[in-house]
């Protein structure tokens, strides 16, 4: 999308007009709101535990053509699977010894960033990483929790997502674009051995060592968020990454934490003045989404900014039950958000200096090789 060059003033007037102005842009956004919120109620009737993962689904699934939200949905909801088969294998023995739920959460958030990176069914490897690491990390928190029962809830919420943002996207198709020639949908090409994206891949996989090692000397709750976070930043092309991607990936770092603080602070203002009215958090989750979405369809040079806006909001105003919503878990999953951010930061500066000398030392032995 071409960026907008004009003054601040005028790119708000222009994105103001658009979000009033009759068209696709419109449509895709109010279309994103009937997606979330279908998920919403289906999550609540099938009885998913964190109505906030299904309704995330169902925004980050939607697109424009209805079949690439279907394949996306498909990934979505193998990857998952896969995820929570294997986490009912690994989780109950790993959490029972720090040093092996660290060395788990290292070696499967490394290997799933890698297939991220450099497989055909990208989508997929991304979802098996981030339901192992979600479970892995609940498991530690709450000794006690039924992993088969939690891994069940989280196929439930993909399935929730998934259905619902389907469902929405071929109606928006329907009534649409019912004639319209879509174009054939591109299959990505597979990327054989790539050593930027294995060392990309490993510094995730380091940082997510980390956090069962946090949460057992200072018992911070709600760590699932900032594995989470630690993954999805991570997630640059791998064709620039180079010998370090300390600079995309901060740069992506920067924008998340601009879109989950922004995001956030109407979202603690809406809990504030909602008191725990459900229609006053409903309609505050609509205006939330409306505005995320704005932002990433704009002509901005960070529609991420707009993805984690919209994060932000749900994570805060999406309780698990609206009969007992409340700040609390907002607050903890924000923070757990930002703490994802603070670890990474460290990881990448100490390999990307690491990185620096090791190449300076190679040209100086390569220089003076040659005289």
């Amino acid at each position: 999308m071409p960026v907008d060059l004009r003054p601040l003033p005028g790119q708000l007037a222009a994105e103001l007009r658009a979000l009033v102005t009759p068209g696709p842009r419109m449509a895709d956004e109010w279309a994103c709101i009937a997606s979330v919120m279908l998920a919403i109620l289906l999550a609540h009737a099938i009885g998913a535990r964190m109505v906030a993962w299904a309704a995330f689904t169902a925004f980050v699934l939607m697109k424009g053509d209805p079949r690439e939200t279907m394949l996306r949905g498909v990934l979505r909801i193998v990857g998952t699977g896969f995820g929570a088969g294997l986490a009912l294998a690994v989780v109950p023995l790993a959490a029972r010894s720090l040093p092996l739920a660290m060395a788990c959460a290292a070696l499967v958030g490394t290997v799933a960033l890698y297939g991220m990176l450099t497989a055909r069914r990208a989508y997929a490897w991304l979802l098996v990483g981030l339901t192992f690491e979600m479970i892995l990390l609940d498991k530690l928190e709450h000794p006690t929790l039924d992993t088969h029962a939690f891994s069940q809830t989280r196929m439930l919420e993909v399935v929730a997502g998934t259905i619902a943002c389907v469902a929405v996207s071929l109606s928006v198709r329907l009534f649409t674009r019912p004639g319209a020639n879509a174009a054939p949908i591109e299959t990505p090409r597979r990327m054989y051995w790539h050593p930027a994206a294995a060392r990309h891949a490993a510094q995730a996989g380091v940082t997510l060592a980390l956090l069962p090692l946090l949460h057992h000397f200072a018992g911070i709750h709600e760590l699932a968020q900032a594995g989470v976070t630690i993954m999805a930043v991570m997630i640059v092309p791998a064709t620039g990454l180079g010998t370090s991607g300390l600079v995309p990936v901060s740069r992506r770092l920067l924008h998340r934490a601009i879109g989950c603080l922004s995001g956030s602070a109407l979202a603690l203002a809406i809990l504030l003045v909602a008191e725990g009215s459900v229609p006053v958090l409903v309609a505050g989750t609509i205006v939330g989404i409306l505005i995320g979405r704005h932002i990433e369809n704009g002509s901005t040079r960070a529609p991420y900014i707009g993805l984690q806006f919209t994060l932000a909001i749900l994570v805060v105003l999406v309780p698990d039950s609206y009969a007992t919503a409340e700040i609390r878990p907002g607050v903890q999953r924000l923070i757990s958000i930002l703490l994802g951010m603070a670890l990474l930061e460290p990881v990448l500066l100490v390999w990307h200096a690491v990185s620096g000398r090791r190449g300076v030392e190679a040209r100086s032995e390569s220089g003076a090789g040659s005289e």
